[in-house]
């Protein structure tokens, strides 16, 4: 794995074993890391700034550095080994692209004794991380390193276009030869911050064949667990709000797809959790006081290192979950599906497996005797659509309950107008039959021809119907009796009755 691949704490319990890496002792390989970065960015700076040139991609720089020291190099206790320098004046340009300045770089990879991560990858590489905690130093194979070389021009332009990206960022690209011995090493930014406790690491491919972290590894103190871990672990996922998830899919959809134009497969999302609990934030905080130059956590001096800067930009924070956190040291703000307040840090890594003859044999072989969607190994557009909809369906979720409250708002007042037109109408009524029971009760002469014409008064909206011949002879004849009546006591109505029975 790359950048960090595992949260690496330099194990306190393990500092008198000296590890190997290809028959060389880990703290040859960190001192002559130092020293040859140290003699060529410093060697870089008397060379003129210019625009980067397709040539320039391929110059390798190479300088001999003795044990006793020569003009040019200062003299070391480690055996006498040749640095080389690969694509010098274009990881320039990545590093001012990134605001690094060349005394910066040079302070936090040499000023302080480099650590040694402890959980290495799963190919055997291993991890170093700056006492700044800025970058990590990963070895890599020599067909890692000449991918790479050949990717430069690609992503030279890709962070032209776009620098907010969750692929790792090169920063410089090199080779260590002693004793017939090649050890390549790549510097990157650092995904998971060592100041910050990450309580569950994923490994996330998106496929499930084989996807479950190992015995051995469940026993570390920072275990990386894989996809069918998530899934049981945080089998509802992660909530992000609107404006947080939206930029986070963005960003992973223009990643995949460069990576599928590079014909880029078996990538990985590294996936740090950090549970914020104020229990926990006071152990972090103990135990971060052991941990070496402590000067500046939470202070990023490199643009869009964060994961929150490298799906939004500089000066964006996730204020709407957690407002009350200031120091979140460049993590997303989350929650899990109990409620809990989380931060986030992430990265795509190892995105040096290009689909290669090798990679389609073992595809071809593993889906011969698996189902072959599930396996890890996959052509990269397939992979690449396997990955998304692993992370937009089952990891990363939008928050929905912030948008159920306008609507059920919407549906009470409906129903509250709906009941108050009811009553409105109910109480109307009540009082038109009282009012008609009135006057039938001082009018028992009525006929219903006058309880039409009543009825238009009070209800104009009631039109009386048309009555027919023999309708009409008998109205006339019970008009002209009750007129001596009508005249006594509604000599108002006269000239509505009159208008009415003419009608």
């Amino acid at each position: 794995m790359s950048s960090a691949a595992e949260n690496g704490d330099a194990a306190p319990g393990k500092q008198n074993e000296e590890k190997t890496y290809k028959k060389t002792a880990s703290s040859a390989i960190k001192g002559a890391i130092q020293l040859g970065i140290g003699y060529t960015v410093g060697n870089l700076t008397s060379k003129p700034e210019r625009d980067v040139l397709m040539q320039d991609f391929y110059v390798v720089e190479s300088v001999f550095l003795p044990s006793e020291g020569s003009n040019l190099t200062p003299a070391h206790h480690y055996p006498d080994f040749r640095f080389k320098t690969y694509a010098p004046l274009a990881f320039r340009y990545f590093r001012e692209l990134f605001g690094i300045k060349p005394d910066d770089y040079l302070y936090s990879i040499c000023s302080e004794p480099l650590i040694e991560l402890s959980n290495p990858g799963a190919s055997g590489s291993l991890f170093f991380v700056t006492s700044d905690d800025e970058f990590i130093i990963k070895t890599v194979q020599h067909k890692e390193a000449e991918f790479l070389q050949k990717l430069l021009p690609g992503y030279y332009m890709n962070l032209n276009q776009n620098p907010r990206t969750l692929l790792p960022k090169f920063y410089g690209l090199y080779c260590m030869q002693s004793g017939g011995i090649n050890i390549r090493i790549v510097v990157m930014n650092n995904v998971l911050p060592r100041f910050m406790r990450m309580h569950f690491t994923y490994d996330l491919k998106g496929s499930t064949y084989k996807r479950r972290a190992s015995r051995k590894e469940r026993e570390k103190s920072n275990p990386t667990f894989k996809d069918l871990d998530f899934l049981q672990d945080m089998h509802e996922g992660l909530y992000f709000d609107t404006e947080t998830y939206n930029a986070l899919m963005k960003t992973l959809q223009r990643d995949c797809r460069v990576l599928e134009s590079f014909k880029i497969m078996d990538y990985s999302l590294l996936l740090g959790i950090h549970i914020l609990d104020h229990s926990l934030k006071e152990k972090e905080e103990e135990t971060s006081q052991n941990v070496p130059d402590a000067k500046r956590p939470g202070m990023q001096k490199v643009l869009y290192s964060t994961a929150m800067e490298s799906i939004q930009g500089p000066g964006k924070s996730g204020d709407g979950i957690i407002p009350e956190n200031p120091d979140t040291m460049g993590g997303i703000p989350a929650k899990s599906h109990k409620g809990e307040k989380l931060l986030l840090f992430m990265g795509i890594i190892d995105i040096l497996q290009s689909y290669r003859l090798m990679k389609k044999l073992e595809h071809s072989w593993k889906a011969l005797v698996y189902d072959g969607d599930t396996v890890s190994v996959h052509r990269p557009s397939f992979y690449a659509d396997r990955f998304l909809k692993f992370m937009n369906s089952r990891v990363f979720k939008k928050i929905q309950a912030l948008k159920a409250s306008p609507s059920k708002k919407r549906c009470n007042s409906i129903a509250a107008l709906k009941a108050t037109s009811q009553e409105i109408v109910s109480s109307i009524s009540q009082e038109w039959k009282d009012e008609k029971r009135d006057l039938l009760t001082e009018g028992q002469s009525f006929s219903s021809l006058d309880e039409e014409a009543l009825g238009s008064r009070h209800r104009p909206d009631l039109v009386p119907s048309t009555p027919s011949l023999f309708e009409a002879a008998s109205l006339a004849t019970t008009i002209s009796s009750s007129s001596l009546y009508v005249n006594e006591h509604y000599p108002h109505d006269r000239t509505t009755l009159y208008s009415n029975s003419k009608r």
